[in-house]
């Protein structure tokens, strides 16, 4: 374990990350957070900062009752003419720039973000999926760093929850033949498992452009890895004393799981690839983009857990969304032509804590 968490482990990822990686347009490379760290030990007049108050601006920490939980950055990836390259159906693309740039957004380059949630209550320690991996790239591969930051080491997390088998959400679990949190029970949907190790995975309804073949012989060699420590789940399944539940949530992938947490009367919906964008499948959850494995049956669950959430206002958590992804969804007052309602993403206030 200690090689697999040395510098040189977390900074080359062994493997390659699979063609999906390629359709992604990056903007400039950002720092990480040791190197933001390392470049602003003083203050305005030169005197030094104590150590405590310097903060890794990758990681946001909080709690769900009696939960300690981190929202860490694995990163991000931008896509230059996001609308136009990724969203569909084509006929909305007007609309959809529409709603973007109502809200000072740019239709013209759509960030996604990853974002990575991360449990301790008690001796458990819960990853909620796991990112890139560890990558040359700066835009991503945070992960690492960030637990370093927090204290936590790869061999102290011990489950796994994996809400489907994208590169961006199973890259940091196994790589090189290898698993990186090796005393994590890895959990996964029965679908997501047995959709991948298909003879023939279904596309047929899919939009990807990307290298398919690829991705499967990828996604395969990571389940070929993590099967010793595999547990597969079937939907409404619960661990750690009925605190966490996953929730089958398909159409992005077939075994695509959301999850919540529960603890001292509050709750929390991790709500995974639900959606890509803070603004547009919000605004109408018959947007939908070409990840999406079948986009028909992304749209009816969309509009089913939308509809729930937006009734109890349950405080969610996006993968994608804009970091640190915490906010609640809130139904809008006008439907659309399909006579679906849409509902707005609302950012949920958040401050440091030195």
């Amino acid at each position: 374990m200690d090689k697999l968490q040395s510098e040189a482990s977390r900074r080359h990822f062994i493997g390659g990350l699979g063609a999906a990686i390629g359709t992604l347009g990056l903007t400039a490379p950002a720092l990480c957070a040791k190197q933001v760290a390392a470049d602003a030990p003083t203050d305005a007049e030169g005197k030094a900062i104590p150590e405590k108050t310097i903060s890794n601006p990758y990681i946001y920490k909080f709690s769900i009752g009696k939960f300690e939980a981190w929202s860490i950055s694995d990163g991000y990836g931008t896509f230059t003419k996001g609308v136009s390259r990724k969203m569909r159906p084509p006929a909305d693309r007007p609309e959809m720039s529409k709603a973007l740039t109502a809200l000072g957004e740019r239709p013209d380059d759509m960030t996604l973000y990853v974002n990575i949630l991360l449990l301790r209550k008690d001796k458990e320690v819960i990853l909620v999926d796991a990112g890139f991996g560890p990558h040359q790239r700066t835009t991503w591969g945070w992960l690492a760093d960030a637990m370093d930051s927090i204290g936590i080491a790869f061999a102290d997390v011990t489950h796994a929850m994996l809400s489907h088998s994208h590169i961006d959400h199973i890259g940091g679990l196994a790589s090189g033949g290898k698993i990186l949190f090796p005393n994590a029970a890895v959990h996964v949907l029965r679908e997501e498992l047995d959709f991948w190790r298909a003879k023939e995975p279904d596309f047929s309804k899919s939009h990807r452009t990307d290298d398919i073949p690829g991705m499967i012989r990828n996604v395969r060699n990571s389940f070929d890895t993590l099967q010793p420590n595999l547990v597969i789940h079937k939907d409404g399944d619960q661990i750690l004393d009925g605190a966490m539940t996953i929730i089958s949530a398909p159409g992005h992938t077939d075994g695509h799981a959301i999850f919540r947490i529960a603890s001292e009367g509050e709750t929390l919906l991790h709500i995974s690839d639900l959606s890509h964008n803070h603004v547009l499948m919000f605004e109408n959850p018959s947007w939908f983009i070409d990840f999406d494995h079948h986009p028909q049956v992304a749209i009816a669950t969309r509009n089913k857990v939308f509809a729930e959430i937006a009734a109890t206002r349950e405080r969610i958590y996006g993968f994608h969304l804009p970091w640190p992804g915490l906010g609640v969804v809130i139904p809008k007052d006008a439907k659309h032509a399909n006579g679906r309602r849409g509902y707005q993403w609302v950012a949920a206030a958040h401050r440091w804590d030195f």
